[in-house]
């Protein structure tokens, strides 16, 4: 009985700590969202809960674009981040199953060497990669779309230990008998570990989608004064200015919940085949 107390005070002790950690966690998405509401102007208000609400803060957001055109940074970030986090996968689940499954001299080189470069921030290349994107040409007009999808996808490749470390969990007797049914390496990546590797596959894609929403360094460096190329996180800086902070506080709540939306729904999306991945991993 007296065991049994203590596990039930300890039980009660992780429920009620995971509860304020929640709460903790979830109060700052609670200010947002009611700020994107709050009809008061400025950053500087006297309480927690708006005194009035209202929907004026979002449809001024898309409609009021003489200043700052979110829609268009909208659209820009999710062109970018959708072709970005394509090639990304392609790109991370490809050197992934090399380093995993293949065997060749400088296997062991390219892995240091990828370690290594994952040590430093990638905003340390980054007056070197601008250069780089104008001398092709790629730094001007609707060509900055291009030079921010490359700058996101182009690199992602290094980040594979992740995902290696997953393929190395994979029976290799799965394609040593493809090998002997007359598969290729092509048909065995794309019809026997990528279906089984789907749990990578859904944090390969959430993380490389999620970058170009939160990107700032590079979007800047590369879009410069193109404000018709600007990204959402460009937009959004610009409206805590000084001199915009006091008209524009309560629309940079609103597009803050805006940019969580495609966000939110490629999670629920995922999380689906996240699932099913795990239960077939366990069955295996």
């Amino acid at each position: 009985m007296k065991h049994n107390y203590k596990k039930k005070a300890v039980n009660a002790s992780v429920y009620i700590g995971l509860s304020i950690l929640a709460v903790i966690w979830i109060l700052p998405i609670l200010w947002v969202i009611l700020t994107s509401f709050r009809l008061e102007r400025g950053s500087y208000v006297t309480t927690f809960f708006p005194k009035n609400l209202t929907l004026d803060n979002y449809l001024l957001l898309f409609t009021d674009i003489g200043v700052l055109n979110f829609p268009r940074m909208f659209m820009n970030t999710l062109l970018i981040a959708s072709i970005a986090c394509v090639i990304s996968c392609f790109f991370v689940l490809s050197v992934a199953y090399c380093t995993s499954r293949l065997r060749f001299k400088l296997r062991k080189p390219l892995m240091n060497i990828a370690m290594i470069l994952g040590l430093f921030p990638g905003f340390m290349s980054m007056i070197a990669v601008y250069y780089i994107l104008q001398a092709l040409g790629l730094s001007e007009g609707a060509m900055i779309k291009v030079a921010l999808i490359l700058v996101y996808s182009a690199a992602s490749g290094t980040g594979f230990y992740v995902a290696k470390g997953f393929f190395d969990t994979i029976p290799k007797a799965l394609d040593e008998a493809a090998l002997l049914d007359g598969a290729n390496k092509w048909q065995i990546f794309t019809r026997i570990t990528i279906p089984l590797s789907r749990p990578i596959l859904v944090y390969t894609a959430l993380s490389s989608f999620l970058a170009p929403w939160v990107d700032f360094i590079f979007a800047r460096v590369i879009c410069r004064a193109d404000a018709s190329q600007y990204t959402v996180s460009i937009g959004m800086w610009r409206m805590l200015e000084y001199t915009m902070i006091d008209a524009w506080y309560t629309r940079f709540a609103a597009a803050a919940v805006c940019v969580s939306i495609p966000i939110a729904i490629l999670f629920v999306v995922m999380q689906k085949f996240y699932a099913e991945g795990m239960s077939g991993a366990v069955k295996g």
